[in-house]
């Protein structure tokens, strides 16, 4: 499946787009899937929990990449929320709803455009 994202102009935003293209594992949690890049990124003020669908964030204690589609099992309502906090750093403009119907692990590649 091939989803479409855009990345912010943040600093861990700039440090992953610096690092493309990077083969990731990924893990799902919830409506999450998440996996280490093995990138080196320091946590923010940007940090935060509460995610909207499509978020894509840089967990700083897994040297993780998170794409956020729905509940997680830490959410209290239908919104994604991280198990702890992460830095926001971008979002998926096409295809996102293709995530629900994948399995429990998948292998990504994020690349430029």
């Amino acid at each position: 499946k091939l989803l479409h994202a855009e990345l912010s102009g943040s600093p861990a935003a700039r440090r992953v787009a610096g690092a493309l293209p990077l083969a990731v594992t990924m893990s799902r949690w919830g409506d999450e899937y998440y996996g280490s890049a093995g990138l080196v990124i320091p946590e923010d003020s940007s940090a935060r929990e509460l995610m909207e669908v499509g978020e894509i964030a840089w967990w700083t204690p897994g040297k993780a990449l998170c794409v956020f589609f729905g509940p997680t099992p830490a959410s209290t309502d239908e919104r994604p929320r991280a198990a702890s906090g992460v830095l926001p750093i971008g979002r998926v403009t096409g295809g996102i709803d293709a995530l629900p119907a994948l399995g429990s692990h998948v292998k990504a590649v994020f690349r430029t455009a």
